[in-house]
């Protein structure tokens, strides 16, 4: 089995996306009780169905993504209503039958040809988000959140796994290419969460196309899947 990776992972950038959700012990041991109430932290699964998909290209029915973020909530008064702004980690994607070709600097994704197997090949897209919602929460538990969230690029890569079209042998081929540049380096779109006690389900609509203008079809996804918020 051959395996190529065009560019490395930055591990340390992703050390320190997770830093961002992730406090220190000592930090959280000055925060008070009122403090503590008024942050929630939620993890969640969820599917892209991917709009614009061109003639040809074809997507899985199911594209897994997984986020995780924490919010600070500002009630208003002693209403149910509240206001809510934090920070997140959403990663979508894409599993096609296209994979990228060429060089860093004319790097093109092409469709896989009928003459290859394989097995997977798909493209990650992970954001750094800012959400923000307007929360409604019911004596019975019953939570209604609208919003909005603009989410920055960290990296985008690609995988393939299948028959070695690169140096035509007979071994299966892993072959990775990251930091992605013909990708949009903003997300952006509202929210819809609906949820009872700790469980939500949750909807997203992308307002902004994945790829940049010239350099792919305007795709875009709606994500619909669930977030579990037991705190």
């Amino acid at each position: 089995m051959k395996k190529i990776i065009q560019k490395g992972l930055p591990v340390a950038a992703l050390m320190l996306m997770m830093s961002v959700l992730v406090p220190f012990r000592g930090a959280t041991q000055v925060v008070n009780e009122t403090t503590k109430k008024k942050i929630s932290i939620g993890v969640g699964m969820f599917s892209d169905i991917w709009l614009q998909v061109p003639e040809g290209m074809k997507t899985r029915t199911i594209n897994q993504g997984f986020n995780v973020f924490a919010t600070y909530n500002l009630p208003f008064g002693k209403s149910n209503f509240s206001f809510a702004v934090g920070l997140g980690i959403n990663i979508h994607n894409l599993y096609w039958n296209y994979m990228f070709r060429g060089s860093d600097d004319s790097l093109q994704f092409k469709p896989i040809p009928d003459s290859l197997g394989y097995k997977r090949s798909k493209l990650t897209l992970p954001y750094l988000e800012l959400p923000i919602e307007f929360r409604l929460k019911t004596r019975s538990k019953v939570s209604v959140a609208v919003g909005f969230k603009v989410g920055y690029m960290v990296y985008a890569h690609s995988k393939y796994v299948g028959d070695d079209y690169l140096f035509k042998t007979n071994t299966t081929l892993k072959y990775s290419v990251q930091n992605i540049k013909n990708i949009e380096r903003f997300s952006y779109g509202p929210t819809l969460r609906v949820g009872y006690k700790w469980f939500s389900l949750n909807a997203w609509y992308s307002l902004s196309r994945v790829f940049t203008n010239g350099k792919g079809p305007d795709m875009y996804p709606i994500s619909v899947g669930f977030i579990l918020m037991p705190f």
